[in-house]
């Protein structure tokens, strides 16, 4: 099984993004785009931007977390969007 960390903007408001991780990158950004998350749902429809691919679960949520913080914000600002 691989784990995908991804970024998704929204299409509507291009300053929203969202970072998260998933076992299938298509049927989440479904979920993202039919109002299934309530972290997301209020800035659909959204495109996704990127996807990093892993082995092993922890280091993809490694990964997340490194993202969703404050360094890692700057790094998908400078070299993402």
């Amino acid at each position: 099984m691989y784990y995908y960390v991804y970024l998704i903007r929204s299409i509507k408001y291009s300053q929203a993004t969202y970072v998260g991780y998933t076992t299938n990158v298509r049927e989440r950004l479904k979920t993202h785009n039919s109002g299934g998350s309530i972290h997301t749902k209020k800035d659909k429809p959204w495109e996704l931007v990127t996807c990093t691919l892993f082995k092993d679960m922890d280091t993809a949520k490694q990964f997340e977390k490194y993202l969703k913080s404050q360094s890692g914000r700057a790094f998908i600002k400078k070299r993402l969007l």
